[in-house]
């Protein structure tokens, strides 16, 4: 059956019909279509339909300003002139409620027809040629932004294929029909309609490849000559490349509706089919490998994470050196600055991997004080070479990328680096200058002016990359050092942004830094604990970091006022927690300040008992705050039961001398 040319007369199959009783009226209408079609100048409607593909793959910015859709609307002249030319829609697929045409309709619900029906006769071949008009007509008006008459087309399309769709006629078309219907419905936000379509093209492709399984001839070679016809190869490749975006959309579907490990494995097949048969925009696909990699990071599957950005690395490399074709219509090094941005992008999911690893290691490893457990790091050791034997061989299988020298290529960059989580300061170091190349590689794109938020957020990345890092660093002056880079990173970005326009921005900067200031003066005076008699340039050390902490800090709870300068009765959720922080970080530093005047002292102690007596008074109000600070707020309790002893005890001994 497959390959074969459907003959236009009345095939044996329609002469045992009539023998079977089919009535004489659809013989007669057999026999007039025929009559019709010979009139019709056959390689005139074929040059039509020709000159209608090539207006519609005009690009829109070769169309003139004011007319940008002028080679659409031209193509669909013609195309309109093509349906004319074929004549009416046979009277029984043309009266067909549409209610039977929708996702939902019977056995059309699971795409799954009973049987395979060839269009044979000249009726069905009209009725094949008019589908494939009416997607042409679909497309062009969804092509416009004229969706509901684009539906319509499509629709049409599908009705006129119905009791086809299953054969080698007209799979392909079908499938394509539901593919873009799937997409216009998602455009509407009605995801579930969008993803019915989708499922029952997903469904129809491996019922035919399962029951028929030849590649189906392509929509188009029904206005080509005999000799023109394509090849079972280029069949093959263009259903197969139908497949591919069905399965791209569904990958998209399944995202719109959460279902993440749903759409994670859509787009990995969608990746990996691309790659086999070699119909991929190598900009395009490395984004889409390396946005799938942030799936596997919050997933704590580093393998694959890095796998995708390895992938994605050597296919971006690819750009401007393949040959264009229908998926490539350019170079894509003519658009640099597409180019750059999402170099910049790949980039800045290289740091996301760095970043996530070394965290998820110093989660692994620290004590409940956040200092590193020495017995938590010896049993990660240990796990170490099981981890090794038993991943490496079953994981890399399910998410290995291309074959041959492709395969290689991503082998060779993904060797480089380490999918397993540091153990110690080396290991880490590693992931950290991985990560801070990519920082510099993204900054390169996202700068400052045009990339605001992008920008700050890579530069807060960079930050958080030195703060993991010093978790390993065993010197305390060199993990002062770490905090110091961080604060000169995030301290400009204070003065360039409008507190007005960035506040969110701003107080994340503004309580980053301070905690870089708090963890620095407790790293200081942990140096001073370890001296016999610290001297006074230790002393003021220590102070100006309190100092500048404070500062933060009080700069990070003055944004949560009104305007008025009132401070909230109620906090907010999204920023519950840091307030409370922030009180109580507050609190502490005012009690750790160094000073010689007993009265500073005590006011010191009194301004650290009101911010450790907010936190209590708070939470009693709102019980639910409690939760989101319980360790501070039990030490909150402690401290509003210690100081005003010690308070008392200070001010008997001041009244003393």
């Amino acid at each position: 059956m497959c390959g074969r040319n459907v003959p236009r007369a009345v095939s044996k199959v329609s002469q045992s019909r009539r023998k079977a009783g089919v009535p004489t009226a659809n013989i007669e209408e057999s026999q007039a279509v025929e009559a019709a079609m010979a009139n019709v100048p056959w390689a005139e409607v074929c040059e039509k339909f020709q000159a209608a593909l090539t207006l519609s793959r005009v690009e829109l910015q070769k169309n003139p300003e004011k007319e940008p859709y002028k080679s659409k609307y031209s193509a669909r002249a013609l195309l309109e002139e093509v349906k004319a030319l074929l004549g009416p829609a046979p009277e029984d697929e043309d009266e067909r409620p549409e209610a039977e045409d929708g996702p939902g309709a019977g056995d059309h619900a699971l795409g799954l027809p009973a049987e395979v029906v060839e269009p044979e006769g000249p009726v069905a071949q009209r009725a094949v040629r008019l589908a494939v008009i009416e997607f042409h007509l679909g497309v062009n008006h969804i092509d416009t932004e004229e969706l509901s008459a684009g539906e319509e087309h499509l629709v049409k399309c599908l009705r006129l294929l119905r009791r086809y769709r299953l054969s080698h006629d007209c799979i392909s078309l079908y499938i394509q029909a539901q593919n873009n219907l799937g997409i216009l419905w998602s455009e509407r936000e009605e995801i579930e309609t969008a993803q019915a379509y989708l499922e029952s093209s997903e469904a129809l492709y491996t019922q035919y490849m399962k029951e028929v399984g030849c590649p189906p001839l392509d929509p188009t070679e029904r206005f080509l000559p005999e000799e023109e016809k394509l090849t079972e190869q280029e069949r093959s490749k263009r259903f197969e490349k139908v497949y591919t975006h069905n399965l791209y959309y569904l990958a998209q579907v399944y995202q719109h509706l959460e279902m993440f490990e749903k759409a994670a494995h859509y787009c990995h097949s969608t990746l990996k089919r691309q790659l086999e048969h070699n119909a991929y925009h190598p900009i395009e696909w490395a984004i889409n490998a390396a946005t799938l990699s942030q799936f596997y990071i919050n997933k704590l599957c580093f393998m694959e994470a890095r796998h995708c950005l390895s992938a994605a690395n050597v296919i971006f490399g690819q750009t401007g050196k393949i040959s264009a074709t229908e998926d490539t219509p350019e170079a894509e090094g003519e658009v640099p600055e597409l180019y750059h941005q999402r170099k910049g992008e790949i980039a800045r999911c290289w740091i996301k991997y760095c970043l996530t690893l070394m965290q998820n290691a110093q989660l692994s490893m620290q004590d409940n004080i956040g200092e590193l457990d020495l017995d938590k790091q010896s049993e990660l050791r240990a796990l170490r070479k099981k981890e090794l034997d038993e991943e490496e061989s079953i994981r890399k299988k399910a998410v290995q990328f291309g074959t041959g020298e492709l395969c290689d290529a991503i082998s060779a960059v993904e060797e480089k680096v380490s999918y397993l989580r540091p153990l110690d300061f080396e290991e880490a170091r590693e992931l950290f200058l991985l990560g801070q190349h990519y920082v510099f590689e993204a900054k390169e794109f996202f700068q400052i002016d045009g990339y605001v938020t992008d920008h700050i957020e890579v530069v807060q990345d960079h930050s958080a990359l030195f703060k993991v890092l010093a978790f390993f660093e065993t010197d305390m002056e060199r993990r002062c050092k770490m905090h110091k880079r961080r604060i000169a990173m995030l301290e400009p970005l204070t003065v360039d942004l409008n507190p007005q326009y960035y506040l969110l921005v701003n107080r994340q900067i503004q309580f980053e830094i301070a905690h870089a200031y708090y963890d620095m003066m407790d790293l200081k005076v942990a140096i001073a604990d370890r001296l016999r008699d610290p001297d006074s340039h230790i002393v003021k050390k220590i102070n100006n970091l309190n100092k500048s902490a404070l500062k933060y800090y009080q700069l990070f709870l003055d944004s949560l006022r009104d305007p008025n300068k009132v401070f909230p009765e109620h906090i907010g959720e999204d920023v519950l927690r840091p307030a409370m922080l922030a009180k109580f970080r507050v609190a502490r530093l005012y009690g750790k300040i160094i000073t010689a005047d007993p009265k500073k002292e005590l006011e010191n102690l009194a301004t650290s008992l009101e911010h450790y007596k907010f936190i209590v008074d708070y939470c009693e109000k709102h019980p639910e705050a409690a939760q989101e600070i319980e360790v501070e707020l039990e030490l909150s309790k402690e401290m509003v039961s210690l100081l005003p002893t010690k308070m008392e005890r200070f001010r008997t001994k001041m009244a003393l001398t």
